[in-house]
């Protein structure tokens, strides 16, 4: 597990604030193709030292390279000065990316028949599988990962030209809970940028997606799960301008 400690965890977040103006530093930091990778072993970190319902992220900076800091928080909601700061540098995607999402479907069908045996009625429904944790339909995912793909840079260069970087993304806020998702066999997640349109801010926004891998997607007897079943999650938060913590 990679680790910062506490004046590189602030040297990486200061070099990052340094670079919001600068369009062409941003695009060697952020080719639109790069992920990062959390490990079982920096998702434990969190959930071992986070006292909140979110935790949070930071964007850093080190030996040129965008990095994700994980910082927890305390019961009120503000980060904890720890020692330690595990951290993800943003790097390519080593194989294809696959997101699933498989729904099992129940038809009830109905028949009345009468007293001599007639059939008087006929109906069926199809009652759809309920999410037991929120979730993001894979094709939103999909839209919103390749919209970052191809226009992510033409966003950023609004951000430095006209804002002067002053609304670019400095922190991702993240429900914690989402970290134990009631699937077993959790070994990683992917996190990817994308970008979404806000109708409260309205206005396209960055957010990131965060990709849970499983040893397998299936219940421990091999049968499909009659719940949704889906790796792909949208829970963050970008600040700004959603920094209410």
């Amino acid at each position: 597990m990679t680790i910062f400690n506490r004046d590189a965890y602030t040297a990486a977040i200061a070099e990052w604030n340094t670079c919001l103006q600068n369009y062409s530093t941003i695009q060697k930091l952020i080719p639109p193709n790069y992920i990062f990778n959390l490990s079982l072993d920096q998702i434990g970190w969190v959930k071992k030292n986070n006292m909140y319902s979110d935790f949070c992220v930071d964007m850093g900076v080190y030996n040129n390279q965008l990095v994700m800091i994980l910082c927890p928080l305390d019961a009120n909601g503000q980060k904890i000065a720890v020692t330690e700061y595990p951290y993800s540098v943003l790097s390519e995607l080593t194989s294809d990316l696959c997101l699933v999402e498989t729904q099992e479907y129940t038809i009830v069908k109905n028949a009345v028949l009468s007293k001599d045996l007639r059939k008087v009625d006929d109906s069926s429904d199809m009652y759809f599988p309920v999410a037991n944790m929120p979730l993001m339909e894979q094709d939103k995912a999909v839209a919103a990962i390749e919209l970052w793909r191809n226009e992510g840079s033409i966003w950023f260069y609004r951000e430095c030209n006209e804002f002067k970087g002053e609304r670019i993304f400095k922190s991702f806020y993240v429900p914690s809970a989402n970290l134990t998702p009631p699937k077993a066999g959790l070994s990683r997640f992917v996190c990817s940028f994308g970008l979404k349109f806000s109708e409260i801010y309205q206005r396209t926004l960055v957010t990131m997606i965060f990709i849970s891998f499983y040893d397998n997607l299936t219940n421990d007897n091999g049968s499909v799960s009659v719940e949704v079943i889906s790796n792909t999650y949208d829970w963050s938060r970008p600040c700004p301008p959603i920094c209410q913590l």
